[in-house]
């Protein structure tokens, strides 16, 4: 009659599963290997043997990263002539 007070009357245990350390490393490498297949620049992998560690070296401007571009001048030269960043006109 009370069990929504007291709760369930008999509690199943939480089976809690977890991936064993050679499943994370082997999940990880997969992973990371899918992502550097497809790079159209290659990355450079260093793997440091002393310390056991993994590096990759990227590209400065990967493809999917957009250079921004100066804003143009808002007053362009009205007799034709270009105008230098100081605003005075350039010499021709």
């Amino acid at each position: 009659m009370f069990k929504f007070l007291f709760g369930k009357s008999a509690k199943e245990p939480e089976v809690i599963v977890r991936e064993t350390q050679r499943e994370t490393v082997e999940r990880a490498l997969k992973e990371v290997n899918d992502i550097l297949a497809g790079l159209s620049p290659r990355a450079v992998v260093t793997v440091d043997l002393q310390h056991g560690t993994v590096s990759v070296s990227l590209p400065e401007q990967m493809p999917d990263e957009a250079k921004a571009l100066p804003a143009p001048d808002p007053t362009p030269a009205s007799d034709g002539t270009a105008q230098s960043p100081e605003g005075k006109n350039a010499p021709p």
